[in-house]
């Protein structure tokens, strides 16, 4: 076991020391170099995979990783984000509808099953990289009609600042999930890749329900973090003894 993960963090080290997409030595090679079998490197490097680190492709070799974006939870627009990381981000409208809230939709945005509302699926990116399905539902009454260009390479809450909207506060949850055919088609992963799924509902400073999202986030590309403080003196900041 120690020699496992010693030969882990050696790895670990070798991958810091490239870059983004350099292959890795073939696994004979970096194991006669490592000292070690060849079925102790390959748990190792089976271990930098399920962390992100490197990349496996078929008939080709491992490789370098592009690093993962950290999600902090907050509520702050996918834009916003991606340019804080030094990234460029970008949209792609795949649908826009009106439709009638019905009783789910309504509940969720404190309207009346009857009432119209929005439903936008987008393609978020980053350099060019897909990494999020978002599905946006908000009451048509809030911003009126929108077309598909109104949202290419824009940030949603920008547009809502507009039309005199602000955020103010949100709920969201967020489970492990795997993609679908058409997730994996869009986020060019392969089927039933692990995912996060995001479910978010926000109210503006009026306290009127703004939109429910629906959002999924490519596992190997994403890592959620959060700042915790102790609630009270004593207490450790997950509520346990400290």
């Amino acid at each position: 076991m120690i020699k496992y993960h010693s030969v882990r963090d050696e790895v670990r080290d070798l991958v810091a020391g490239l870059e983004v997409g350099d292959a890795l030595p073939a696994e004979r090679g970096l194991a006669a170099s490592l000292g070690v079998s060849r079925m102790t490197l390959r748990r190792a490097i089976d271990e930098l995979v399920r962390e992100g680190h490197i990349v496996r492709r078929q008939g080709a070799g491992t490789f370098v990783a592009e690093p993962k974006i950290a999600q902090t939870l907050t509520v702050t627009s996918f834009s916003q984000d991606m340019r804080q990381r030094g990234l460029a981000p970008s949209s792609r409208t795949l649908s826009l509808e009106e439709a009638h809230a019905g009783p789910q939709l309504g509940r969720r945005l404190s309207i009346s099953p009857s009432e119209r509302i929005l439903r936008i699926v987008r393609l978020r990116s980053a350099d060019a990289a897909p990494m999020a399905i978002e599905t946006l539902h908000l009451p048509l009454a809030l911003i009126g009609p929108l077309a598909p260009e109104d949202l290419e390479d824009a940030s949603f809450y920008d547009l809502l600042a507009r039309n005199g909207v602000v955020i103010e506060h949100g709920l969201q949850t967020i489970e492990p999930t795997v993609t679908d055919e058409t997730e994996s088609e869009l986020l060019e992963v392969p089927l039933h890749s692990p995912a996060f799924l995001f479910e978010r509902a926000s109210w503006d400073t009026r306290g009127g329900a703004v939109e429910f999202v629906r959002s999924v986030y490519r596992g190997d590309r994403y890592k959620l973090t959060a700042e915790l403080h102790p609630t009270r003196l004593g207490q450790s900041a997950v509520g346990g003894p400290a």
